[in-house]
């Protein structure tokens, strides 16, 4: 069985070459320190992390699209287990950029909120 799945996994790579065609979009290369940063520095950040959700769209949607045109034109050769791994590989690869995209919102939440907290203090 695993050598069917192995071939199958390997004759989709071989067929489903599309797939590498979806660049995966590069995060925010740092975010600020909450406790040190100006204000620029936290509307840059919050640019940048609103680029990547944008970026992050764009890449699930293309692989979206990749695995509908990939199906569709190999529809009549892929048995239905070759099917089920190339929406198992479109539903992963999306899963992954969508939890990097949630890690990557929630530490900058957080240093919005240290941020915050911190000026709210000296306006006090």
């Amino acid at each position: 069985m695993k050598l069917i799945l192995s071939l199958a996994t390997l004759s989709l790579c071989a067929a489903g070459s599309a797939y590498g065609a979806c660049s995966y979009p590069q995060s925010p290369s740092k975010l600020p320190d909450g406790n040190t940063a100006t204000m620029e520095e936290m509307q840059a950040a919050a640019k940048a992390v609103r680029q990547y959700d944008a970026d992050i769209n764009a890449y699930v949607a293309c692989l979206k699209l990749e695995h509908d045109q990939s199906v569709a034109k190999d529809a009549a050769a892929l048995t239905d287990e070759q099917k089920k791994e190339i929406e198992r590989m479109q539903v992963q690869k999306h899963n992954a950029a969508i939890d990097e995209l949630e890690g990557v919102a929630t530490r900058f939440n957080e240093q919005v909120k240290v941020f915050k907290a911190k000026n709210d203090k000296k306006k006090s």
